[in-house]
């Protein structure tokens, strides 16, 4: 076995899971004049005598007074693995070299209770320090999009029943996980007819798994989202959809440059038709919806969606009138629109407030008006003409280009440049 040789470190981190601790944990603990943790993680050990007590209750306060101690060696107690959205961070961030003794980490230990591999899963922590709000809706965003996610959730915004609810209404089986590895440890399985609300013990960690999907067909190559998909700009041949209406590959991948979907994002496709924008952000690991006045296409949208192996949402209901059921749930980060006239965009831009939104208009009469409305709202605004040919065979098997209906793309960004995605 090779040890990587290094000075005695000043600050050791040890990692608590209910268990007893290890010869090293319990050698740097006595050796410690100063132990630094959360009130119950330091309630968990014996302290030697004479050391300083240092409880974190403001972790830039702590860690201040940590890395100013100078009278021997610290250890900090942490939850788990602290190298998994842990503390290390934020030490490494400060600068120091700290030693770490992990023990399990409390996502671990949750599937381990309900009996689930966790290697597919997606672990998306809410602990967003500058703005809880945000970190929770898009940690929400990525359950939602994904078959099996775990959640470190926060007090304040990001408790268990800011997740619980969406959560059950996607038919997601919900377990909040509370005090593991302490006598008061309890995983309970959340009905749809439990109070969502309730308090739960901290900490705790909330799973989502989709009952169909629990387990991946085949061993995945990398935790969590799989990263870019193989592909984007699908043929159209890759969709069942009504005659032509679908939004042809050039234009879609043109589209997706600007709505930038990703892990943590919502995207609404308003007017989906096929839905082959709506499954393409999918695929990205995007929280995709679809709204779509036709039940026919709805149908449809969901077949495609079940073909490529991603989740959408599908609303069906004319637009404006249908985003209000969307009242109270994730807020959008992305609207494309490939239907619905001025007024569906008006409406939606000014009720919901997308950063980013892009629009496909086959006439030229709605350019200026999107262009307006989105203007009216503050986004910048840029656009572009799609005219695509393609190559086709002619009968003496040589080639023509034959050309597709134009279509205009206008896009706009709140608070960013017009033309990046």
């Amino acid at each position: 076995m090779t040890v990587i040789e290094q000075d005695t470190p000043m600050i050791t981190v040890i990692g608590l899971d209910g268990e007893r601790l290890g010869e090293q944990a319990f050698a740097a603990i006595a050796e410690a004049t100063c132990v630094a943790g959360a009130e119950r993680h330091l309630d968990a050990v014996a302290l030697p005598d004479g050391a300083r007590r240092l409880p974190i209750r403001n972790l830039a306060d702590a860690l201040k007074e940590l890395l100013a101690w100078e009278k021997g060696p610290a250890v900090v107690l942490a939850s788990g693995d602290p190298g998994f959205f842990g503390i290390v961070r934020a030490l490494r961030e400060q600068g120091t070299d700290p030693r770490v003794l992990p023990a399990v980490s409390s996502v671990a230990t949750a599937f381990a209770r309900i009996g689930l591999p966790w290697d597919d899963a997606v672990v998306v922590s809410a602990h967003g320090r500058a703005d809880q709000g945000r970190s929770a809706r898009r940690a929400l965003a990525a359950a939602l999009a994904h078959p099996k996610a775990a959640i470190l959730t926060a007090p304040g915004a990001a408790e268990p029943g800011a997740f619980l609810p969406d959560l059950l209404r996607a038919d997601r089986e919900v377990y909040v996980a509370q005090r593991l590895g302490t006598p008061d440890e309890a995983v309970t399985r959340v009905a749809k007819t439990a109070d969502t609300e309730r308090e739960w013990a901290r900490p705790n960690v909330v799973l989502a798994v989709d009952p169909d999907r629990a387990i991946a067909p085949a061993m995945t190559w990398m935790p969590g989202h799989q990263g870019a998909p193989d592909g984007w700009a699908l043929p159209e041949e890759g969709f069942e959809h009504r005659g032509a209406m679908i939004t042809k590959s050039e234009v879609r991948a043109v589209a997706l440059a600007h709505l930038a979907p990703r892990p943590g994002t919502v995207v609404w496709d308003i007017g989906a038709g096929s839905g082959s924008v709506a499954i393409e952000c999918a695929r990205f690991g995007a929280y995709a919806v679809a709204f779509e006045k036709n039940p026919g296409d709805c149908r449809r949208i969901r077949r495609n969606a079940r073909a490529h192996g991603v989740v959408v949402d599908v609303h069906e209901g004319r637009a404006p009138e249908v985003l209000a059921e969307m009242a109270g749930r994730p807020a959008p980060d992305a609207i494309f629109f490939g239907g619905g006239d001025d007024a569906v965009v008006a409406a939606a831009l000014r009720h919901h407030r997308p950063d980013r939104v892009v629009a496909a208009l086959a006439s030229v009469d709605r350019i200026c008006p999107t262009r307006d409305a989105l203007a009216a709202e503050g986004y910048t605004v840029s656009g572009t003409q799609l005219q695509a040919s393609r190559l086709a065979g002619l009968p003496n098997g040589s080639l023509r280009l034959a050309a597709a209906n134009p279509v205009t793309l206008v896009w706009g960004v709140r608070g960013g440049r017009p033309g990046g995605a």
